[in-house]
Parts: C-alpha cells; sequence; structure tokens
C-alpha cells in the first residue's frame, strides 16, 4: 500500500546548508500546505503499522546514506504530532552531522553528547520550541566516539527516561550504510521509519539498509518516499510505503 504526491516544497537543501540553516518546517508554517497534509497521512500510517507492536512510542527516522531528506522528515513528522496534541521529543541522534539545533535555532552547547558524557543531566538539556508540545534534545558538542557514546548505559538510559516523560520520543538517526550508530540504537527503540529519495536512494543501498536493520531485530515500521514532482524540478513530495525495492526505485 502506497500514496503517491505530487507536491512540493521549494529547494533541496544539500547537507551542509542543512546542517547550517536546519530543515523547513512546513508543518509549522503552513500547515494546510498539501505537503503539511502527507506529513500528517505519514503520522497517521506510521501510528497503523506499530498499532501491532507492544508499543511504539519511540520511533527512529533514519535512511540509507546522507541528504536523502531523513531530518526534514522526522522534524516534520514530529511537529504533527505535537499539534495532534501529544507530547513530543525530537533527540537529535545524529552526533557527526545534527541539525535538529539549527531548525529550532538552538546553539547546541549542551545535548546528547554532555548526557552521554554525564556532563548534564536530560532535564537540564531538554529544550521546548516555538512548537506547542515539542521539546528537543540537540546532539550537543560533536564527540570523537559517537558510536561507543550511543551503545552506552548512559543512552539507554535518556531513552528510558524521555518514555517517562513524553508520548512520542523521535529519534533523528544518522545514516545507516554510513556509520554504525543505527545498529547500536535499535534495541532501545520500538520501531524505525527508513526515508529513500527515490531519485537518488540506489535500490541495492536500500535493501542493504533493510538487510542491516533486520541483522538487528529492528520492527521496521515502513519506508518514506521521498518523491520528484511530476511538475518539474520546483519540490519533492512525500509518500508512505510498506515493504521496500519498489520496481520504481
Amino acid at each position: 500500500m502506497k500514496w503517491s504526491m505530487d507536491r512540493i516544497f521549494h529547494g533541496h537543501k544539500e547537507d551542509q546548508e542543512t546542517q547550517k540553516n536546519g530543515v523547513m518546517l512546513v508543518t509549522f508554517a503552513e500547515p494546510k500546505h498539501v505537503v503539511s497534509e502527507q506529513f500528517r497521512t505519514v503520522r497517521t500510517n506510521i501510528e497503523f503499522a506499530g498499532a501491532a507492536l507492544d508499543r511504539c512510542q519511540v520511533i527512529m527516522f533514519t535512511s540509507s546514506a546522507m541528504s536523502e531528506g531523513k531530518s526534514t522528515v522526522s522534524a516534520n513528522v514530529a511537529v504533527t504530532w505535537a499539534q495532534a496534541g501529544k507530547k513530543v521529543l525530537l533527540i537529535d541522534a545524529d552526533l557527526r552531522r545534527p541539525t535538529v539545533h539549527a531548525t529550532f535555532r538552538k546553539l547546541n552547547l549542551d545535548g546528547v553528547t554532555t548526557v552521554l558524557t554525564a556532563k548534564t543531566t536530560p532535564d537540564q538539556v531538554v529544550e521546548t520550541t516555538f512548537v506547542d508540545n515539542l521539546s528537543i534534545i540537540t546532539s550537543g558538542p560533536v564527540p570523537p566516539n559517537p558510536s561507543e557514546l550511543l551503545n552506552s548505559k548512559r543512552m539507554a538510559q535518556l531513552i528510558d527516561w524521555a518514555r517517562e516523560k513524553f508520548d512520542i520520543v523521535v529519534l533523528d538517526a544518522p545514516p545507516v550504510l554510513a556509520v554504525s550508530d543505527v545498529q547500536v540504537l535499535v534495541p532501545k527503540t520500538d520501531g524505525v521509519v527508513v526515508v529513500a529519495n527515490m531519485g537518488k536512494t540506489l535500490k541495492g543501498d536500500l535493501k542493504r539498509t533493510v538487510e542491516i536493520l533486520k541483522l538487528a531485530k529492528a520492527k521496521i515500521l515502513g519506508s518514506v518516499e521521498r518523491v520528484k514532482s511530476s511538475r518539474g524540478d520546483r519540490g519533492y513530495g512525500y509518500g508512505y510505503g510498506y515493504g521496500y525495492g519498489h520496481e520504481n526505485s
């Protein structure tokens, strides 16, 4: 089951620009925009997919490689949950190439890495945002050993803390094929959503991504497909699908 989307918001931000300026929160800026509706559809179908699980509270968004839209999708879907009245926490678990602080205009002096190195507590680093019901924990300073930190007992404790304080916890995680960070995060999450850019993501890469996640015993909720608009090169739409390796990829 898949939804075709034919719109659109302007400009594909490359990875470096996204790190500097953050992602576009169309769901906040233009909640009635057709793309905002697409993100709400994504949210709803993640909920449907998660209904079969014992719990679906901590959801990780990842991709095969960089610049495929995972940060845009995770942030905007988090906003739609907050707009639906859920108490939401967005955690930037991409410790190498963080974006959440830029999106929400925060300094990123403290965050996940300072919690994991015991310099701060979760209560000290969690921040409210300009979106009602949405809080964030930024990545913190880039560490020399991201995988080891994410695999630590303190990361499990951070997730446990988040479960107690929030209805929904969204993790913006690194790409699967780039680093081993995602595999160590999988046991701490309830479900995983894979973001693919259907004009860019290689079919083999998507297949390998799913294989790696399955080896880590991830509960894969589905894929969000970033689809080039049929109206030319002006933007992208977002569709949610069950399963992987579609012919058109």
